[in-house]
């Protein structure tokens, strides 16, 4: 089956990232490179936050759903489209989706955050709850697909999503050429391996370093091992947005020998992380989002001296863990 996604993989490249700026631009602004100087003296080097919580949807995923959509053909979208989600990927193709006239109906498992349930059917989604997990969601949409005719958006397999998330590599050596790291959360796997793929076509030798929850260490395992595999149910994590039982094979195979690092963090340091985020550059950052400048933290020492680009990816906070975070 790898096979299949190292050929798949070939068509997540430079060009098509390149391509996918010309599409993305029509509909989003840049999203800034901010250094931060408490940050930079907290860690020790050049401290850069690139800041995609600022994206209409208040994530980076938006990038990789208006590159699908531009790519997919009306006949593969005519049945509509069927996503399953945490949150922000199904907030990405339902607000994509409204400019590109398709139905789109999402997927999200029970308990969901109830902001983002509204949030997805204020922009014309049709909204389905169904299963525990996330890993849930994904099985049922295979079900679906089956008897309904939807053109199902594995958002981590489709090459065209990958492409327009690295776009955010390409800002941050635009901005910052002679960035030496950059950090990057790790749920499904899509957007650091869109940043590695573009980042290193440009840089060879930049340092690319994940970070994925100690409790959900679903692409450190599969590494491991040497192929993908699903943790057991039951794996928690208060970061939603990196709470994937199994890494996308896409993303697999473009990581798993070429990524530098990948920092494993507490649920106590997620949270450590989301304070940090809030005291030092005054944003409400998702748990997701947040890692990246804990990760650094917990690193300091390595980065000592560099120029260090964090990707903070989101900005979707739910009440609870905001008062988790406060109290």
């Amino acid at each position: 089956m790898l096979k299949k996604y190292e050929e798949l993989s070939k068509r997540v490249n430079l060009a098509g990232t390149l391509m996918a700026k010309s599409v993305i631009y029509r509909y989003l602004n840049r999203t800034n490179l901010i250094c931060y100087s408490e940050l930079s003296r907290l860690l020790g080097c050049m401290a850069f936050v690139k800041h995609e919580n600022h994206n209409p949807t208040g994530s980076f995923k938006i990038r990789g759903a208006l590159n699908f959509f531009h790519h997919v053909s009306q006949e593969e979208l005519e049945g509509g489209i069927l996503v399953a989600t945490r949150g922000n990927h199904g907030l990405a193709m339902a607000w994509a989706g409204q400019w590109f006239n398709v139905p789109c109906t999402v997927v999200v498992p029970e308990n969901n955050n109830p902001e983002i349930n509204r949030i997805i059917e204020s922009y014309g989604a049709e909204l389905v709850v169904r299963g525990q997990d996330f890993y849930d969601a994904q099985s049922y949409c295979e079900e679906l697909v089956d008897s309904a005719g939807y053109y199902y958006v594995q958002q981590g397999n489709e090459p065209e999503i990958l492409n327009g998330l690295a776009t955010m590599a390409l800002e941050i050596l635009e901005d910052l050429p002679d960035v030496d790291t950059i950090i990057c959360p790790i749920g499904g796997g899509a957007g650091c391996a869109a940043v590695l793929k573009t980042a290193r076509a440009i840089k060879p030798d930049i340092e690319i370093i994940g970070v994925e929850p100690h409790n959900v260490p679903s692409f450190s395992h599969s590494r491991v091992k040497g192929e993908v595999i699903t943790l057991d149910e039951g794996a928690y994590t208060i970061a939603d947005g990196l709470a994937a039982r199994s890494v996308f094979h896409l993303p697999y195979v473009i990581m798993k020998d070429t990524i530098n690092d990948v920092v494993l963090l507490s649920e106590e340091e997620i949270i450590e992380g989301i304070r940090m985020a809030l005291s030092i550059t005054h944003n409400l950052a998702e748990a997701a989002g947040a890692v990246s400048l804990m990760a650094a933290y917990k690193i300091k020492d390595r980065l000592a001296g560099k120029k260090v680009a964090m990707i903070m990816s989101g900005g979707n906070l739910n009440m609870d863990t905001l008062k988790t975070l406060l109290g």
